[in-house]
């Protein structure tokens, strides 16, 4: 009896230790790339948002809606974790507006680019979330902060699941996409997995 309520009491005392361990990590002031990671994210989630509304409301295919919707959430969990941290939000609330000049020049040429053809709209969408992918990749490497690396994890996770889509939507259209950020071999990889859940960010 002595021996499990010994085991108990390391036992809870361990998962204590790991709770404080975590919490203190999380409670501990951002990096200043931390903060310039998670600002820029915050506006790269409404570029991606933005442009499938763009799409969405001159082609009214579903998929852009689709995506626009978890682009939101997607938007929604950088801007709980800037919240959390305090630092304002570094989006604007009207459509097709950024801070960033090099996000409003972006939008600028995807939109123009989408506005040409369906099937553009859909190379600009495997763009987009192969941007995305590249940039959170190296955003991990910026952090030890589990809460910053679950909601990147996340992220990752819709935007291969976006990019899966995409390219399927392409290739209904005898498209091939290229990636332009992340390696070919990672892009194969990502067509190789099927679609998984990402917590509450599809």
């Amino acid at each position: 009896m002595k021996k499990v309520l010994f085991a108990t009491v390391l036992t809870f005392v361990m998962f204590s230790s790991c709770s404080n361990d975590n919490d203190n990590q999380n409670s501990t002031p951002l990096t200043q790339a931390e903060i310039d990671d998670l600002k820029f994210l915050r506006e790269e989630e409404k570029l991606a948002r933005d442009v499938y509304l763009f799409s969405f409301n001159k082609y009214q295919v579903s998929i852009f809606d689709n995506i626009s919707q978890s682009e939101q959430k997607h938007m929604n969990s950088i801007l709980n974790l800037m919240n959390k941290y305090g630092i304002p939000d570094s989006a604007s609330s009207e459509i097709g507006v950024f801070n960033n000049p090099d996000l409003q020049l972006l939008y600028n040429s995807l939109t123009a680019q989408s506005n040409i053809s369906l099937v553009e709209a859909l190379k600009v969408g495997a763009t987009i979330e192969d941007l995305d992918i590249n940039d959170i990749d190296e955003f991990i490497g910026n952090t030890t902060k589990s809460d910053l690396l679950n909601v990147y994890d996340n992220l990752t996770c819709g935007s291969k699941n976006h990019i899966r889509s995409y390219t399927s939507q392409l290739s209904s259209n005898n498209v091939t996409y290229e990636p332009q950020f992340i390696s070919i071999e990672y892009y194969t990889a990502i067509l190789s997995d099927s679609n998984g859940g990402c917590g509450n960010n599809q």
